[in-house]
């Protein structure tokens, strides 16, 4: 008789052959028990690794669960140690590419203390956030890494005081108290709109993401404190805040860039706002300075490079990570702000003159 067949007709093989549920029925100690002929005792030490089990009885134990594809159901001991080896990460957009190296961070940091990471997208939604942060607790994750969506999170104060580690990164938590990592938005904003000044550029636009987010209040705030230390007047035809999809950024680059007294240079609020201003900007006849906040994938390779002020994502994700577990550990009492500098790195867009 073939293997096959053979191995179809042991019923150890189909510990839930017949009970009419074929998928989410997972193997059970028992069943381990029953292929290798031992008691649930002797399979529970076995799992646990405890000793008492003779290295024959460990064999056939093992080779059973092998054969069953058993995996241990951790929640009694979740029950008896409080804890579930596990981290939660609420990001804003699991698409966008600044986001990568700051979750891969996260999870290199929650690995090294044995930690499982679990993150989802808020989609810039603070309901959508406020229900996956919930969710996650209700997983019983150890702590929260949160980059937020909302500006309220009163919500967490009682998942907090129940032990639930909680960092918030890249934008601080509303209306409490918690860990915060953010890069200098303002100061980056500045240094990059001077630096556009210092190129001899008077009229620069300010294209940036919705005026609520943090971050981008902060860059608006660093583009006017620049123009103001050097004695320029701001227009407001010059400034646009909105929704970083394509079709706005276009329309308002493109009013920007038109008319008696067009920018000659624009600052970028964002990766996504760049990545635009360039397409429209290689639409135009003249050149036109180009300073983006956050660096882009292949910027060096454009013609002219472009040049951005650079924050770093990972370190981002590191230190908050660092932070999370900290508290877990107990290190960590008060809560704490953390600016982390960002860089500008020159490659030529915006080291460009005023073409009038």
């Amino acid at each position: 008789m073939p293997e096959t067949a053979r191995r179809a007709d042991h019923p150890a093989d189909h510990p839930h052959r017949g009970s009419g549920n074929r998928y989410g029925s997972r193997p059970t100690m028992k069943d381990v028990a029953a292929r290798a002929g031992v008691g649930l005792k002797t399979v529970s030490r076995v799992v646990n690794g405890e000793p008492g089990v003779t290295p024959d009885t460990e064999r056939r134990v093992q080779d059973a669960i092998a054969a069953l594809g058993f995996r241990r159901n951790d929640s009694a001991r979740v029950l008896r140690k409080g804890r579930t080896s596990s981290v939660g990460l609420v990001l804003e957009d699991l698409a966008d590419p600044f986001y990568g190296p700051l979750s891969r961070a996260v999870e290199e940091v929650a690995r090294a203390h044995g930690a499982l990471l679990i993150n989802g997208s808020s989609a810039e939604d603070p309901e959508r956030e406020q229900e996956l942060a919930l969710a996650l607790c209700a997983r019983r994750v150890d702590g929260l890494v949160v980059i937020p969506a909302g500006d309220d999170h009163r919500y967490l104060e009682p998942e907090i005081k129940a032990g639930v580690a909680t960092v918030f990164v890249d934008r601080p938590a509303g209306n409490i108290e918690a860990d915060v990592v953010l890069s200098d938005n303002f100061g980056g904003a500045r240094d990059g709109v001077a630096h556009l000044i210092a190129h001899g550029h008077r009229r620069i636009g300010f294209i940036g993401d919705m005026p609520r987010i943090h971050t981008a209040a902060e860059r608006l705030r660093g583009y006017r404190a620049a123009m103001e230390d050097a004695g320029i007047a701001v227009e407001d035809s010059w400034m646009s805040l909105g929704v970083t999809d394509p079709e706005r950024v276009r329309r308002a680059a493109e009013t920007m860039l038109s008319g008696p007294d067009p920018v000659t240079a624009v600052f970028a609020g964002n990766n996504r706002v760049t990545v635009t201003v360039i397409r429209v900007l290689a639409e135009q006849a003249r050149r036109v300075a180009l300073v983006g906040f956050d660096d882009i994938e292949l910027a060096d390779l454009l013609q002219p490079g472009v040049t951005v002020v650079a924050q770093d994502a990972a370190a981002l994700g590191r230190t908050a990570a660092e932070r999370l577990f900290g508290q877990l550990d107990g290190t960590l009492l008060a809560p704490e702000r953390i600016e982390l500098p960002t860089r500008l790195v020159t490659r030529g867009s915006g080291e460009l003159p005023p073409s009038d």
